[in-house]
């Protein structure tokens, strides 16, 4: 999929400055000084809380000094993310301007959580919801083959018991057993664009849906996510589906 994705915003067409001025821009052209920390400042002014992470190296590695690292360019810098994590517009200047060639994550489970499915199944997905009028909220797509819907969080209640955990929870460190529909809530984060991958030139996590979205109720989106990946789950060409995206609204 190229970088020429349109936002969307299923409401009659109305699209929000920022869906604007996104509309034609390449992931590599958003990657320039100016585009990177206005995307950043305007997921961050959507509450998405984000911190530094690891950006490309040459050879498909990863910037950190790990070697071997299982998630190039995927992780954070620190391991002190979570509490690092920030919507502080003047914050995230200095990291950007400091750290120009850094991608950033967004911690889940304090604002927003992710429903993180096959890009396939995704794609479906996306165009049920918004045929249906369902309000959907901020949507990444990573080239790396996930589609991301970004939601409200389930809570962080001050009472642990009120906490109710789902087998779909996903943690940085169970990535690999989730290779359908994964949750990213307390304790987990995803890339937020704009965000280059390792590999091919012009990989890259960037938005389909821009953060101006507001962050929709996960159960909204769920049962139609759930019920897609199960039908996409058992095909072995899964590249089929989705001719004709982006879908037209």
């Amino acid at each position: 999929m190229s970088g020429e994705n349109t936002a969307h915003d299923g409401r009659g067409g109305r699209q929000g400055r920022l869906s604007q001025w996104l509309r034609g821009r390449r992931p590599k052209e958003a990657a320039d000084p100016a585009g990177r920390e206005a995307l950043l400042l305007a997921a961050a002014g959507a509450g998405l809380p984000l911190a530094p992470a690891a950006h490309p190296a040459p050879g498909y590695r990863c910037s950190c000094d790990r070697v071997g690292c299982p998630t190039p360019a995927r992780h954070p810098v620190s391991f002190a993310w979570q509490t690092q994590s920030t919507t502080d517009r003047a914050q995230i200047e200095r990291w950007a301007r400091h750290q120009p060639q850094a991608n950033f994550i967004t911690a889940t489970g304090m604002v927003h959580d992710v429903l993180d499915v096959p890009l396939a199944a995704g794609r479906e997905a996306l165009e049920r919801l918004l045929d249906a009028g369902v309000e959907v909220g901020p949507v990444a797509e990573s080239d790396d083959g996930r589609l991301l819907f970004f939601t409200l969080t389930r809570g962080t209640p001050e009472d642990e018991d009120e906490w109710w955990p789902c087998e779909l929870d996903c943690h940085p460190e169970t990535m690999d057993e989730h290779p359908g529909l994964r949750w990213h809530c307390r304790g987990s984060y995803v890339l937020v664009p704009p965000a280059r991958l390792p590999g091919d030139e012009g990989r890259s996590v960037h938005w389909v849906r821009g953060p101006e979205h507001e962050l929709p109720d996960p159960l909204s989106l769920l049962e139609v996510l759930t019920d897609v990946g199960t039908r996409h789950a058992g095909r072995e060409d899964a590249g089929q589906v989705g001719a004709g995206w982006p879908p037209r609204h």
